[in-house]
């Protein structure tokens, strides 16, 4: 039987996530299988990897074949670097304490390559979202600008008009208005003197 280290797709439409399992190379792509040994979920950033490291390094040591992507996550793990330096045990070039030394260097280096990342891609969304902000609060000044501007032009074309109109109310009222308006000495104020009658 020819086994192989394969995806298993999961998840609904266009949110697929996966599998890693060992099966029949026979065997439909959701079909049965042997054993599951992990997960790979592409839609996070980084990707979600979850990952039996043990298992995953047994079935490669009895022969499994993995398919390209799996090989790139088992890569990316570690699996592969382990099962070379088990090799290289195996075949006397050195002992396993320099094994396990080895894969610890390379296993700390890997992890401080993909912090790195991480860092970068962080700060790439923190400048990307600080330009958003500056954008968006330049364009709250502008329309804060354009709005007094309009406000100050309605409020100047407002008020000569109603300058106007005030003096010349005045101007009417004195020229229309009599010297003898104000109430005499001898006429008592509040009352309004009685109508002469009219001449026939």
């Amino acid at each position: 039987m020819a086994t192989k280290l394969r995806l298993q797709r999961r998840g609904r439409k266009n949110y697929a996530f996966y599998q890693i399992i060992v099966a029949d190379s026979r065997a439909p792509r959701d079909g049965k299988y042997i054993e599951r040994i992990g997960s790979y979920n592409p839609n996070t950033n980084p990707a979600t990897i979850t990952l039996d490291f043990d298992r995953a390094l047994y079935w490669l040591q009895v022969g499994a074949q993995p398919t390209d992507t799996v090989r790139n996550i088992l890569s990316d793990e570690g699996v592969l670097m382990k099962k070379h330096l088990l090799g290289g045990v195996a075949k006397g070039a050195f002992d396993e304490a320099e094994a396990e030394k080895r894969f610890e260097t390379w296993k700390n280096s890997k992890h401080q390559a993909i912090q790195k990342l991480k860092n970068k891609d962080e700060e790439a969304q923190r400048a990307a979202e600080k330009a958003r902000l500056d954008a968006e609060k330049e364009i709250n000044k502008a329309k804060a600008e354009e709005l007094a501007k309009k406000k100050a032009e309605a409020d100047a074309a407002n008020s000569p008009a109603e300058e106007e109109t005030v003096e010349e109310v005045v101007e009417t009222v004195e020229t229309e208005t009599p010297e003898a308006v104000e109430p005499t000495a001898e006429e008592p104020k509040g009352e309004t003197p009685a109508e002469e009658p009219k001449a026939e």
